[in-house]
């Protein structure tokens, strides 16, 4: 049988401090491990055809970490764009930024910007990468531009469901996540992609990002495929009971 493979797929990558930790080393040193794994995911999202890949690499909360580590993220997040970017449009990867960008300092904001324009006409993998995002942030803003629209006559209060709050809120033009991994043995989704995730099967794995590889991945997606994806609807054979 012809194994189904998600077209959107979005992982919390989750470890990077304890697997640096296990090892004596900085939490820096982990981040840049999960760098590394980063790179062994996209490549392999790729080959296995996914449409698009959202991880989670900083999130709104993330600021309240000690200042050393934020300065380290970013600086890792500068690097990443000024090294990687190159690569993945000679893959036609295509990259977006999801997220509140304006609190970034302007030579990122600059970096993602260019990011995005140098790969916006790829047709291959669609990778996000959620910076400085929150799922509730994403909420309220999509919030803020229906009341927008509402002031300025655009639509009326009847005009207001659940596909027009769709059609504003990030990643609306994409494939609807079929599935989140979480690394690194935490149950829970940590305020990402809250409206997005919905109908997403979730996959916890207790490997810690800079260890999550190809197996890994491949893993995920086999457990994916054993699970019954009703919609709120019930089976044929349920129909019976």
């Amino acid at each position: 049988m012809t194994q189904y493979i998600p077209n959107h797929v979005a992982i919390i990558m989750d470890g990077n401090g304890r697997w640096a930790k296990q090892r004596n080393q900085l939490r820096a040193t982990g981040h840049r491990a999960g760098l590394k794994a980063v790179r062994k995911i996209v490549t392999h999202a790729a080959k296995r055809d996914i449409k698009v890949l959202t991880l989670y690499a900083f999130s709104s909360e993330n600021w309240k970490r000690p200042a050393n580590e934020v300065t380290a993220l970013i600086s890792l997040f500068i690097y990443a764009l000024n090294r990687e970017v190159k690569n993945l449009n000679k893959n036609n990867v295509r990259l977006n930024i999801i997220g509140d960008i304006s609190k970034f300092n302007p030579n990122l904001q600059n970096l993602i910007i260019k990011a995005q324009h140098l790969t916006e006409n790829n047709t291959g993998l669609i990778l996000n990468i959620a910076a400085n995002y929150g799922g509730r942030w994403d909420i309220v803003q999509s919030a803020k531009k229906i009341a927008s629209h509402a002031l300025d006559g655009k639509i009326t209060l009847q005009d207001i469901n659940e596909d027009y709050f769709g059609s504003v809120i990030c990643m609306n033009d994409l494939p609807e996540v079929e599935l989140v991994i979480r690394t690194g043995g935490e149950y829970r989704i940590s305020n990402f992609l809250l409206w997005q995730c919905a109908y997403a099967e979730l996959y916890f794995t207790d490997t810690l990002w800079p260890d999550f590889n190809q197996a890994s991945f491949d893993e995920a997606i086999n457990i994916f495929n054993t699970r019954e994806r009703r919609f709120g609807d019930v089976l044929n054979e349920d129909l019976s009971c």
